[in-house]
């Protein structure tokens, strides 16, 4: 194939979008004589969207410089952009900084009114919304759109109005905020901006809802996402970052397993090429799935993997220690947890972990006042998730306090809201507390209903921890199906069903193997059996597998 027959092929796969293709052929024609700044800007953003990082950065730079010496400034300009951003994105703000600063000179010096003028803006908004300065970012992306309107830019327009709508939503003004996204992704959403520009605002918009616990946006916008992914199958940069909300979604919707793959895959995906954002969130993702299967030892680990990689491993490190029976520990952590807790976005998940631990070292009036910053804060942003969490936490704390009539109104709302937004898990913790407050009520008959609802979906979707809770809790039907086993011991004889050693189920459970076989002698005498295979068909004839 001749170099002009390569470089169309390329140029006609840049069009499609096949990422690979067009690297190829573009970089094979290169390498019989150097492309024109125009194919050689193409050739960096495919290099970029297929993660070739480096390599982009340096055709960008190419680009730039050929631009420059044929004295085209503005092009020169817009290359150090695109430069500088997929700089920062990696973290190298350094270098970024040193490209802006570059780009700013030449505009300088040659002083034209043109739309990279804006599209310099962009820094200096990103600089100043990371430092909480939400009012110049938002002036300063106004800037920038007002000017990408006047040229009819519609990357800067759209790059500018997200970073107006994230800037509007810190200044309080969420529905604003909101809107503006909406708007803009109409844009992304019909290609009317480029591939670069798509995968940014994506991932910014989806946080964005995240951060205002829309979770009905989040699960929209992460589907569309997922579904440009898919379109382009040699895609690198948004695939990640894409399963990690994918990955949250299924676990919200109950499908732990489907959620435990797509963990498992942004992990993968977001190692490789090493240092790109969202792996830390990747990694305590799948310590969360892990955690809530009983899966202690695996989620001990993947904790300490997104704490290495940036993530805060808490408040899911303080529930792992309360769930392995650490309450004093768990209690340590999460009230240091709180303390470091500023942002509006973090809080009230760590605030509902709070109450759970509180509550369960006894500590009930701390639990209270939680419960009523949590409530306060529910109001103030008004949306179905934290009316939800807040519901359920008031219930809590009103059945630790005594009040099981109050407490089963504001439970009956929580479970309301959580199977509203689908969430089966939280839905089944609601029904366990339930079930405890009809008992206090005298209720035995509502109250097994409710516990017995609540096992049912903690078998089907494998929360190992909870149904154990639940066991020792409701001391009712399963307790006596059970044989007598205490929580741990229903949890030991599940893994011996598995097939699992005493040495692998130590391991699993974070115990010493000692312990186990002290927990397996105890199964074996409670139940009046004398093998592991007795042992296991017991185990699957009560439902305890």
């Amino acid at each position: 194939m001749s170099v002009a027959d390569a470089l169309e092929r390329g140029r006609e796969s840049f069009g499609g979008q096949a990422w690979g293709d067009a690297y190829t052929r573009l970089s094979a024609a290169d390498r019989e004589a150097p492309l024109a700044p125009e194919d050689l800007e193409r050739l960096a953003t495919a290099a970029y969207m297929v993660g070739r990082d480096t390599d982009s950065a340096d055709l960008w730079a190419r680009a730039h410089h050929e631009h420059r010496n044929r004295g085209d400034a503005e092009r020169a300009v817009r290359c150090a952009f695109w430069l500088a951003l997929g700089l920062f994105d990696r973290g190298e703000m350094a270098r970024g900084a040193g490209w802006i600063a570059r780009a700013r000179r030449l505009l300088d010096a040659a002083r034209p009114d043109c739309v990279e003028q804006g599209y310099l803006l962009f820094p200096t908004a990103l600089e100043a919304i990371a430092g909480g300065d939400n009012e110049t970012a938002y002036t300063t992306f106004t800037q920038a759109a007002e000017i990408g309107d006047r040229f009819g830019d519609p990357d800067l327009v759209t790059l500018a109005r997200h970073g107006q709508g994230r800037a509007l939503i810190r200044l309080g003004m969420t529905a604003a905020g909101i809107a503006l996204l909406d708007e803009i992704m109409v844009s992304v959403a019909g290609g009317e901006v480029s591939p670069i520009v798509v995968g940014d605002v994506y991932c910014g918009v989806i946080s964005a809802c995240q951060e205002v616990f829309d979770l009905r946006r989040a699960r929209e916008w992460t589907a569309a996402l997922s579904h440009w992914c898919a379109s382009q199958p040699d895609l690198v940069p948004y695939r990640g970052q894409c399963l990690v909300r994918r990955a949250e979604i299924m676990q919200s919707h109950g499908s732990w397993s489907d959620a435990t793959i797509e963990a498992r895959r942004a992990c993968e995906r977001l190692s490789d090429p090493p240092g790109q954002p969202g792996l830390g969130a990747a990694f305590y993702q799948l310590a969360e799935l892990h955690r809530l299967r009983g899966e202690f030892a695996e989620a001990e680990e993947a904790y300490g993997q997104a704490s290495r990689w940036g993530r805060k491993s808490q408040p899911g490190l303080a529930q792992l220690r309360l769930a392995r029976g650490q309450a004093a520990a768990a209690a340590a952590a999460i009230r240091q947890a709180l303390e470091e807790a500023h942002e509006r976005r973090s809080r009230p998940r760590v605030l509902a972990a709070c109450i759970d631990i509180l509550l369960a070292v006894d500590d009930v009036a701390a639990a209270r006042a939680a419960a009523e910053e949590l409530a306060d804060i529910a109001a103030d942003l008004d949306v179905p998730f934290l009316h939800a969490v807040s519901a359920h936490a008031t219930g809590a704390v009103l059945l630790a306090e005594g009040d099981a009539r109050a407490a089963t109104a504001a439970l009956r709302r929580a479970w309301a809201s959580w199977c509203e937004l689908e969430s089966p898990y939280e839905a089944a913790r609601v029904r366990l507390l339930l079930g405890l407050a009809c008992r206090k009520l005298g209720d035995d008959d509502g109250g097994k209903l409710e516990l017995d609802a609540a096992r049912q979906d903690f078998r089907r979707l494998g929360a190992a921890p909870d149904l154990a809770r639940l066991e020792e809790l409701s001391r009712g039907s399963a307790s006596k199906a059970a044989g007598g086993l205490t929580a741990r011991e229903v949890q030991v004889l599940g893994l011996v069903a598995t097939g699992k050693t005493n040495r692998a189920i130590a391991h699993h459970l974070g115990i010493s193997e000692k312990t186990v076989a002290r927990h397996v002698s105890n199964i074996f005498t409670k139940l009046g059996l004398s093998s592991r295979s007795a042992a296991t068909a017991y185990a699957y004839q009560n439902d305890l597998a």
